[in-house]
């Protein structure tokens, strides 16, 4: 009987504040339609890991002995020891994108530099708050606005927040539509929202299409040796979508393996959200520092493009660049969104996706040099 009620008397208000969190997870989940994919097994398993003496951990339970947990288990092999589902999610990424229209227009992978800015002054303030070179670098890649490179970067430089940088990288990812519009109308006039960019795409051959990833990966790996997994798992991905021979393994990797692994990760990375590491002042700076990260990429993005302006004589809508953030393709669906809000015929699409592609290829490679550059520092 004593055991019976062991699991309620062990419960503390920091597992009942988890269980609301994981409650406002999974609701903006479902009403919301905010990520669920990730935001309802991540709020699901910030419940599991916060009912005391829950299975579902590595402890030790009176009257059964060990216990080795499944969600334990699965972050240790899953992301602990290899790092396997963040880079297995990041071929069926590369699988889903269209590089067609940065490779028409590679003058747009200058946005996706520019838009990292928020990384590395991120990184500067949480140093100066006090968190460690390494915890600092982790939170500041949370402006890389890529879910899967926040929680590879956190975990290789072994932050102690790996948690609470999961749950800030993809809340913010999914709320994308709510903080863009505001910081971009920070720095931008109604004249700069209106300037219309022609949309006049070069033709891109099968074969620029096929030796893109394969460059990119060699130009990146001898560059950022340390982004070598980042991004040759993405460029991987995107040539068995385009090579023309693999459609079956294109589409499994686009469907079936992301929808899987998106799964396994939202559930596994709860293994960082037991309450007693969670519920602490450094998480809440850690979300905060999150917002000013995504903030700041979408400003100097916006400020690249307007300080182009200044040299162009055909003007590029500053609202493109703030599209080179890694998410991907919610960043260029605002975009379009806020060009036709201020002008029926302002179509920005195409622009802004070639932006957003950019910021993926970009984002990748700012978590590899921080990943090679980081521990020297420590």
């Amino acid at each position: 009987m004593e055991f019976l009620i062991n699991g309620i008397t062990q419960v503390t208000w920091q597992h009942f504040l988890m269980w609301i969190i994981g409650g406002v997870l999974i609701y903006l989940a479902i009403a919301k339609n905010l990520e669920p994919s990730l935001l309802l097994p991540m709020g699901f398993g910030a419940i599991l890991v916060n009912i005391p003496m829950s299975g579902v951990l590595n402890q030790f339970l009176p009257g059964i002995g060990e216990v080795n947990g499944i969600i334990d288990w699965l972050f240790e092999v899953g992301i602990e020891s290899s790092e396997m589902m963040p880079l297995l999610l990041f071929i069926g990424i590369g699988a889903m994108i269209d590089f067609g229209p940065l490779l028409a227009n590679p003058r747009l992978l200058l946005f996706g530099a520019a838009a990292q800015f928020g990384i590395f002054a991120t990184i500067t303030v949480a140093a100066i708050l006090g968190f460690s070179i390494a915890d600092a670098a982790s939170i500041g890649i949370i402006g890389a606005a890529d879910g899967p490179t926040s929680i590879l970067v956190s975990q290789v430089l072994k932050s102690n927040y790996i948690g609470p940088i999961a749950v800030a990288a993809y809340s913010y990812m999914a709320l994308v539509p709510i903080i863009q519009p505001l910081a971009i109308k920070m720095c931008t006039t109604k004249h700069d929202r209106r300037i219309k960019m022609a949309y006049n795409p070069k033709s891109v051959t099968r074969k620029t299409r096929l030796l893109f990833p394969i460059a990119v990966t060699i130009i990146a790996g001898l560059v950022a040796p340390a982004s070598i997994s980042l991004v040759g798992f993405l460029m991987f991905g995107n040539l068995i979508r385009e090579c023309g021979v693999l459609r079956s393994l294109s589409d499994t990797a686009q469907n079936d393996l992301v929808n899987l692994i998106t799964l396994l990760l939202g559930i596994t990375i709860s293994a960082s959200m037991k309450a007693e590491t969670f519920i602490t002042l450094q998480t809440f700076l850690i979300m905060g520092l999150g917002l000013l990260a995504f903030v700041f990429d979408t400003i100097a993005g916006v400020m690249f493009a307007k300080f182009m302006n200044l040299f162009l004589k055909e003007k590029i809508n500053p609202m493109i660049g703030a599209a080179g953030i890694s998410a991907f393709p919610m960043s260029s669906r605002v975009i379009q969104k806020m060009g036709l809000e201020a002008d029926s015929q302002n179509h920005l699409l195409m622009h802004a996706v070639g932006a957003n592609v950019s910021g993926q290829i970009a984002s990748v490679i700012a978590g590899g040099v921080i990943i090679g550059l980081i521990p020297g520092f420590m």
